[in-house]
């Protein structure tokens, strides 16, 4: 006889799982199937074991400017298989917390794969067996994988995605990173600081090319900083793999030896043929389309995260969940404007935009004026020796207010949440009171001169 549930969710990432604890609170019976670990790739292929990584880094980026701080400790090192145990213990924790979380909100777990084979029906697929379940709602929440190029497919040794670079075994001496964008740029800062030679490859004219291209500036120019060469503008048209690692041959005429080569091209929507077969789900590619409610065309299934393809953000499907719980329990709930999910890029200097940015309001003829503030010259900024970066506050000439906040510098991702509660906004930001010093008072700095009333910044033309 086939268990049954008021909503199934099929996947454990951020937003599948944050979905079945909400139904739950909200009184519904649910059941969940996981077909690999708990907490999807952000907890254990993505967010969490990049930035445990990224942590550790960052302590040693720290270290190093010890003398300048005016400090004695020694000769600094890492210890790559320390790193690693740490990353390991933390995604271990979480693995539990999640799975606790489950059981803790009366959620039935299922081990396997999950596949819909009716808008009512899912078949959890295990080595003990088949199960069959009857749901009046299923939520689907399969999430991505990273994208392969054909022309040089992984072979999880050479040729690597972002989930063998989380976990190689030792470091190597040098790697070409394929892609500019979040994972690349993230772990370049992490092998660089390890010791390896890191060079970034991308396509298009800048880093994090989705960015303005000040953004792209300034991380180039840290990145060279740190060690790292970015090759902007540059195509791949071959990987070559030898007995001591790669060629990188570019669209230039120019080659690059590489022991490992890291591509990061983006990600990919994944949700099994079947489930789409079966369920008549109407697609994008191989995203699933969803309306504001995250709702399929199907009567009863909902889809998010990245396998609906919005943001590829846990962030972005931890929202998607709510509306996808409030509407499966009786709500009535839309996904709100996708340009208020924040952006947040873990480098060294941090990247975390909100709303529009300069290039996307050119693109749409909206008239601005950019506030900007540096952090050299922020008093905290200089006291940590964490001084580059920038802020911009793009405000709309025809309205007055803000439309978009992006942050380059120490501490960018921390800050992006309460920026995001200013968009929209007309009020001059010296109606708030700053703590001095701290590096937020950047942000106020920033939208401060987008207003015309900074007190730290010469005077401009008036907005």
């Amino acid at each position: 006889m086939a268990e049954k549930f008021d909503v199934f969710v099929i996947g454990s990432g951020p937003g599948g799982y944050s979905a079945a604890i909400r139904c739950a609170q909200k009184g519904a019976s649910v059941g969940l199937v996981e077909k690999d670990a708990m907490g999807g790739t952000c907890l254990n292929r993505g967010c969490i074991p990049s930035k445990a990584l990224l942590g550790s880094v960052h302590f040693l980026t720290l270290a190093r400017y010890a003398p300048l701080m005016g400090l004695e400790i020694g000769s600094v090192k890492p210890n790559w298989q320390k790193m690693q145990s740490r990353k390991d213990a933390i995604v271990g924790g979480f693995n539990k917390g999640v799975t606790g979380l489950m059981q803790s909100n009366g959620i039935k777990l299922f081990r396997g794969r999950g596949i819909a084979t009716a808008a009512d029906k899912v078949r959890v697929e295990s080595q003990d067996g088949n199960t069959d379940i009857e749901a009046k709602n299923i939520i689907i929440a399969t999430g991505s994988e990273p994208v392969e190029i054909p022309t040089f497919a992984f072979d999880g040794t050479t040729i690597i995605s972002s989930n063998e670079a989380l976990n190689l075994a030792s470091v190597p001496e040098s790697m070409v990173i394929i892609g500019g964008g979040v994972i690349g740029c993230e772990m370049a800062c992490v092998y660089s600081a390890v010791g390896t030679k890191v060079t970034i490859v991308e396509a298009l004219s800048q880093l994090l090319p989705f960015e303005d291209e000040w953004v792209g500036k300034i991380i180039t120019r840290e990145f060279k900083k740190l060690g790292i060469e970015s090759l902007v503008s540059q195509k791949v048209t071959a990987v070559t793999v030898g007995a001591d690692g790669a060629t990188v041959s570019l669209e230039s005429g120019q080659n690059l030896q590489a022991q490992k080569v890291l591509v990061a091209v983006g990600r990919r929507a994944t949700c099994d043929k079947e489930t789409i077969e079966a369920l008549g789900l109407e697609m994008n590619g191989r995203i699933i389309k969803v309306n504001e409610k995250m709702q399929t065309n199907v009567p009863g299934v909902y889809a998010l995260g990245d396998v609906v393809g919005t943001t590829f953000l846990a962030h972005g499907a931890f929202a998607e969940a709510e509306v996808a719980a409030a509407n499966v329990t009786g709500g009535d709930e839309k996904m709100y404007d996708y340009s208020l999910v924040p952006r947040a890029v873990y480098t060294f200097p941090e990247v975390a935009s909100v709303g529009k940015n300069e290039k996307k309001c050119a693109d749409e003829g909206i008239e601005t004026y950019v506030g900007k503030a540096l952090f050299k010259s922020n008093g905290r900024s200089l006291a940590h020796n964490e001084t580059a970066g920038e802020v911009r506050v793009i405000k709309s000439k025809a309205d007055n207010k803000v439309v978009g906040i992006t942050i380059v510098g120490s501490t960018a991702t921390e800050m992006i949440a309460a920026a995001t509660a200013l968009l929209g906004s007309t009020q001059k930001i010296t109606d708030v009171c700053f703590a001095h010093p701290t590096v937020s008072e950047v942000l106020k700095e920033a939208w401060e001169d987008a207003f015309g009333t900074s007190l730290h910044i010469p005077p401009r033309a008036k907005a």
